[in-house]
């Protein structure tokens, strides 16, 4: 059985011969590896069962300010600091309640299907994924400013629909152009919880969030490919919701914030995990042999009757032990013995 058809098998709640697995490092955990590996390449021995790409031409770095880029949409990122994966928005576009007051980008289809053709090409037995990261709320507070935003969902909602629909056009078109390829699934990435609840609050994760995702969801249903969502935090009041708009897959699934037995039995016929490896408690503190046994709890609860991406919660950061690291691998790249 080959990688793909086990994430599949496991989409569709169906047991394979072992768990499906993926592991990504942040940029300096990732350098700190190759040299514990003393490979260069050691993340390509792993096996990781899903391949990701997405889209974002259009990227430009700023003369004279060192880490720092402009996106497709317009906003500047900084990543001289710490974070060098993500960095941290540095202006506002929307300084008004007006959603055409910028230029959304254009999709250069070209370069675009050339891209996922030859992506598809080099990944031949893995489930491929194309990602719209930032793809809704994420996309619009990195227009307008997060307390912003949130105070518009208040004070001037008609504005924040007008936004949302227009960042949802432009997903739309992009599910379109990918489901057209031999693709398996479309990954939103975007953010609504907080380590207690949504940010924004049920109510109005409701009143604008869902209808996108419905939209978005349906396109790629159309497309015959597998929905999958990332939000970090809780989110769990809005399961029943994300299963409705036809939800497949939920990541990141963090074990800190939820209680992952009592969410396999209440939603696990439903919808499948992927993550629950902890990146914030468990991965950085415990032991070795500690991380082999709860990886292994984790693996067992959760991959019963398939439903289950064993994964860490999020692209592993610079303060896991590299021994920590070695420890997850093993029991993936060994279930046979673990489980």
């Amino acid at each position: 059985m080959n990688k793909r058809q086990r994430v599949i098998n496991s989409l569709n709640h169906i047991e394979s011969d072992i768990i499906p697995y993926e592991v990504g490092f942040t940029i300096p955990l990732r350098e700190k590896l190759v040299k514990y590996f003393n490979d260069p390449e050691f993340d390509s021995h792993i096996e990781n069962h899903i391949k990701t790409i997405g889209y974002s031409k259009g990227h430009r770095e700023i003369d004279g300010k060192p880490g720092h880029f402009v996106d497709m949409w317009g906003v500047e990122w900084n990543r001289s600091g710490p974070d060098k994966d993500i960095g941290v928005v540095e202006n506002k576009i929307l300084r008004g309640s007006d959603p055409t007051a910028f230029d959304y980008p254009d999709i250069n289809y070209d370069a675009l299907g050339a891209d996922i053709e030859k992506f598809i090409a080099d990944n031949p037995d893995t489930f491929n994924i194309f990602c719209i990261g930032f793809s809704l709320f994420e996309r619009a507070w990195t227009l307008r400013g997060m307390e912003a935003l949130l105070i518009d969902m208040v004070m001037d909602p008609n504005f924040v629909h007008d936004l949302l629909d227009r960042i949802c056009d432009f997903n739309v078109k992009l599910v379109r152009f990918a489901a057209q390829f031999d693709i398996d699934g479309i990954y939103f990435g975007d953010d609504w919880g907080q380590q207690r609840g949504l940010i924004m609050g049920p109510v109005m994760w409701r009143e604008f969030i869902k209808p996108r995702l419905k939209r978005a969801y349906a396109e790629v249903k159309k497309g015959g490919k597998y929905v999958l969502q990332h939000s970090c935090g809780d989110i769990l009041e809005v399961f029943p919701d994300i299963i409705e708009c036809g939800l497949d897959c939920y990541q990141t699934f963090q074990p800190e914030i939820y209680d992952i037995e009592f969410c396999k039995a209440e939603y696990g016929n439903d919808l499948s995990y992927w993550g629950a490896i902890s990146t914030q408690g468990m991965l950085p503190f415990e032991t070795p042999e500690g991380v082999k046994r709860e990886i292994i709890r984790i693996m067992k609860i959760l991959g019963k009757g398939g439903g289950y991406i064993a994964s860490p919660t999020h692209g592993v950061p610079y303060d896991v032990p590299e021994e920590n690291i070695k420890a997850m691998l093993e029991v993936f790249a060994n279930q046979d013995k673990y489980l």
